[in-house]
């Protein structure tokens, strides 16, 4: 098939396919803890949730899979978070065979603009993050869970693992029907979490670059120092309004003492980053919290990693371009850098299908069902960010609306320039320009 010879075009193949097998795996009765075959849509649904790492679910993970759909659930947003290419390239490094231009194409295209370093040694440290991090904070969770919540070891092992690994691919999937609520006085339990899904929301680029100058502003490159700025101004963003809004809100902060409240403010201003876990009872948020969480999850994480959303660097680069407008300046940057057409360009368009599909898909299951509107945008924003937070409506959607969330979830995923890309004919530049003629704008 000529077509898939694309990388770009790649990309999104293997990803349905890898929901295709998801999904009949899901399907088989031993799947189930009834022994009955799951519904197609329920299955289809879990399985595009787990493959895109979002963490959305339309029945209950602990009690409706059985281990084999559990087990299923988990290698499905492993092998989601960890990039289908990137994996299959992995192998081919493992297996001793060289990389050609293409596969280094396809692991750029699924990771977005690896730039520096070889393809073969930003796998190696993908694989070697991956393994470390998932192992250390398996190890403290299913410690604590033994040791402080009463759970046999291999109990605690297993809930210790699954949690370990849905947090570092910012999957959001529980073994626990109420997430992490259990926790909330636990920082031995959402500390960790935390540290997973903030370190693989930076994204493997921004990891690389660390690893190569260490803690050295300086010699960061642009995208990591707006990755990491960016991060700790949204992170504390989302505390503060999460703090502030919910102190006293008896639904979620108000019986807490102090420590609790602000651990698990902490918390939240991370998951809506992309990673879907709570501690606190999100259909009890404010309005106003939601909107805060509105916010987040739609900006998501670090590019070329486990996050979600338009990313951090795109939601920067727009508002550079438009500080630049305000202050009338010619070039558009930050930290004494500015950025070419090109990326301005893609961060717009990012921007603005995003919000194109985001509309379209809440205007659109508000005319099919009768859930309050804020609940709907807050769903769907979730789902395309990757992000699996809810106020509880998912299984209360309509099948097509199901439907479209799985479409949101993939597209979220692969990215929309990807698919944009994927669909359309092969580029051809022209050997021409239209004259030049400008329009009143506002």
């Amino acid at each position: 098939m000529p077509g898939f010879r694309n990388p770009i075009r790649l990309i999104p193949a293997l990803f349905l396919g890898a929901i295709a097998l998801g999904t009949l795996l899901l399907s088989l009765p031993v799947a189930t803890s009834e022994g009955t075959s799951a519904p197609f849509l329920t299955a289809l649904f879990t399985s595009t949730s787990a493959v895109a790492v979002t963490g959305l679910i339309v029945v209950d993970t602990p009690t409706y899979w059985s281990a084999f759909g559990q087990v299923t659930i988990l290698v499905l947003f492993q092998v989601g978070g960890f990039g289908i290419m990137t994996a299959a390239t992995l192998f081919g490094l493992m297996a001793g065979r060289g990389f050609g231009l293409r596969q280094r194409m396809a692991t750029q295209v699924e990771r977005s603009r690896l730039e520096s370093g070889d393809a073969a040694s930003v796998l190696k440290l993908v694989l070697a993050i991956t393994i470390i991090v998932e192992g250390l904070v398996a190890l403290v969770l299913a410690a604590r869970m033994w040791i402080a919540h009463e759970m046999s070891p291999g109990e605690a092992v297993w809930h210790g693992v699954f949690h370990a690994v849905s947090a570092f691919n910012n999957a959001g999937f529980s073994t626990h029907s109420d997430s992490v609520m259990g926790y909330q006085n636990d920082a031995w339990i959402l500390g960790p979490i935390m540290f997973a899904v903030i370190l693989t929301a930076l994204g493997f680029p921004v990891m690389q670059d660390i690893r190569a100058n260490g803690f050295n502003w300086r010699k960061w490159s642009l995208h990591t120092k707006i990755t990491v700025s960016g991060t700790v101004a949204l992170l504390l963003f989302g505390f503060v309004s999460i703090l502030v809004a919910e102190w006293n809100n008896p639904a979620t902060l108000g019986p807490m003492a102090i420590g609790a409240k602000l651990l698990n403010a902490a918390f939240h201003s991370v998951m809506p980053r992309t990673a879907g876990f709570n501690s606190l009872d999100v259909g009890g948020f404010h309005d106003e919290t939601l909107m805060a969480n509105y916010l987040l999850m739609f900006i998501g994480g670090g590019s070329a990693g486990t996050a979600g959303g338009i990313k951090v660097t795109t939601f920067f680069v727009i508002f550079a371009i438009v500080l630049s407008e305000v202050r009338g300046r010619r070039d558009a940057g930050i930290f004494n850098r500015r950025f070419g057409p090109a990326v301005e360009r893609q961060a717009l368009s990012v921007a603005v299908m995003a919000a194109a599909l985001i509309l379209a898909s809440t205007t659109y299951i508000a005319s099919i069902s009768e859930l309050a509107l804020q609940d709907i945008l807050f769903e769907t924003v979730s789902a395309f960010a990757t992000v699996g937070l809810s106020t509880g409506i998912t299984a209360d959607i309509p099948p097509s609306g199901q439907l479209v969330i799985i479409a949101l979830m993939f597209v979220g995923r692969v990215g929309t320039i990807t698919v944009a890309t994927a669909l359309a004919l092969e580029a051809r530049d022209r050997t021409y320009r239209y004259p030049e003629e400008n329009v009143i704008v506002g």
